[in-house]
């Protein structure tokens, strides 16, 4: 009996320390938002050839620009989000507004050759969730121990988590001839912080990883046509493990405190789109977005003094869609309105739903506008509200300790919600 409770305790807090928890603003835990048009138009921007913010979502775009040009923003997220379970409603205690860049600088060599650089937060989360909020998780179980040995060891709760990766991407784009643009280039994933805790155990650290990029784009017309892919990336994680319970490090139950390393595998994305412009003032885009979230299905947590895996976590989340239209006018000769919505579907079915990562098919509607201030000067707002469908989690397979995903441990009801706010200024010379 003193063995399983040990055990119990052990992968508890192995689960609640080591796998993230969070929240970010589309499918899984994807920040697609990359510059201050894209957001105004929910993401839809594949396919156009016109807009300079049109670069991080598909550099082949530089192809049809005469000028070199730099585009700085920030990116404001405030998420919101909550689970009612046994225990009442608790709300995430993350921070109220966090800042993403989104930086993208254009240089024209010749009329066939552009070099291009992004600064983006492809990906993130951050959550809270205070001690008290999953019961089967929460508080301490007593274990028969001898003095000095506490007796009361904390069951290891998820509570602050945090998931920061940037990626700077320079591209390379040929325009083939009037019509065709390609596009080449690398992604450079840097997690430049990785904070995973527990009421029981820490593990932070930080990481690095490379990817690639191809793009295309094809104009005719009044239409366009484009696609990206972005591979996916296995960013191996290093840094500290540091267990909160001695009596539970003392009989065995989990390792000591050492150097860990994790690696987090991040999905390859696909992007199609085609645009069509009825006028010079008024165009429509629709595009198809997946997200390779399949490779997203176990973490697996190795100290390197023991070289014993110190917890696996099983997500085994599936490919999803995401469906987007934006439309862009030109109320006045210098300014121009957009509006946008997306549908981004979920990646994480029921069997492995974790409270750590609380996913759900996702609503986001886009609204913005730019102002040419003259001189290839221009300013851009951004305003988009994202609203996730509530996900109401009642698994039949009970919790006996080892993997907490999909068990009754995190049944509750989930909601969240967001706003995001982009704020640019664009400079064309």
């Amino acid at each position: 009996m003193k063995r399983h409770i040990a055990r119990t305790i052990a992968t508890a807090i192995a689960a609640g320390g080591f796998v993230a928890a969070g929240q970010s603003l589309a499918a899984g835990f994807s920040l697609p938002e990359a510059s201050t048009t894209g957001i105004g138009l929910a993401n839809a921007l594949v396919a156009n050839p016109d807009e300079i913010g049109a670069f991080a979502y598909n550099p082949a775009a530089m192809g049809f620009h005469d000028t070199s040009s730099v585009s700085l923003g920030a990116l404001l997220i405030n998420p919101n989000f909550s689970v009612r379970t046994a225990s009442g409603q608790h709300d995430s205690q993350g921070a109220d507004w966090t800042v993403a860049p989104m930086i993208q600088a254009a240089l024209r060599i010749n009329e066939d050759w552009r070099i291009g650089l992004g600064i983006t937060a492809p990906f993130g989360l951050e959550t809270r969730w205070k001690d008290g909020t999953f019961p089967a998780l929460s508080g301490t179980a007593r274990i028969p121990v001898p003095p000095p040995l506490d007796p009361n060891v904390p069951l290891g709760q998820p509570t602050a988590s945090k998931l920061e990766i940037l990626d700077f991407s320079p591209t390379v784009a040929y325009r083939v001839n009037e019509n065709l643009s390609l596009s080449g280039g690398l992604d450079i994933y840097w997690v430049k912080n990785a904070q995973l805790d527990s009421t029981a155990g820490r593990l932070s650290g930080d990481g690095a990883d490379l990817g690639f990029n191809l793009s295309a784009l094809y104009r005719y017309e009044a239409w366009s046509f484009g696609a990206a892919f972005r591979s996916g990336a296995t960013v191996g994680l290093s840094g500290k493990y540091q267990p909160l319970s001695p009596t539970l490090v003392a009989i065995g139950r989990l390792p000591p405190g050492q150097n860990a390393k994790v690696d987090v595998d991040l999905p390859w994305r696909l992007q199609l789109g085609a645009r069509y412009a009825f006028t010079d003032a008024l165009a429509v885009e629709f595009d198809w977005s997946r997200t390779g979230w399949s490779a997203f299905s176990t973490l697996k947590v190795d100290g390197t003094r023991t070289g014993e895996t110190i917890f696996t976590d099983t997500n085994d989340w599936k490919d999803s869609n995401a469906y987007r239209v934006g439309v862009t006018y030109e109320v006045l000769p210098d300014t121009q309105l957009r509006f946008g919505y997306s549908y981004d579907e979920t990646g994480q079915e029921d069997t492995h739903f974790s409270a750590r990562v609380p996913d759900s098919d996702r609503h986001l509607f886009g609204i913005g506008v730019a102002y040419l201030l003259g001189d290839g000067l221009s300013i851009e707002a951004g305003y988009m509200y994202v609203k996730a469908n509530d996900r109401r989690i009642r698994s039949d397979t009970p919790y006996r300790g080892g993997d907490i995903n999909g068990t009754d441990a995190i049944n509750g009801d989930y909601e969240m919600d967001a706003h995001l706010i982009g704020l640019g200024i664009v400079k064309a010379f």
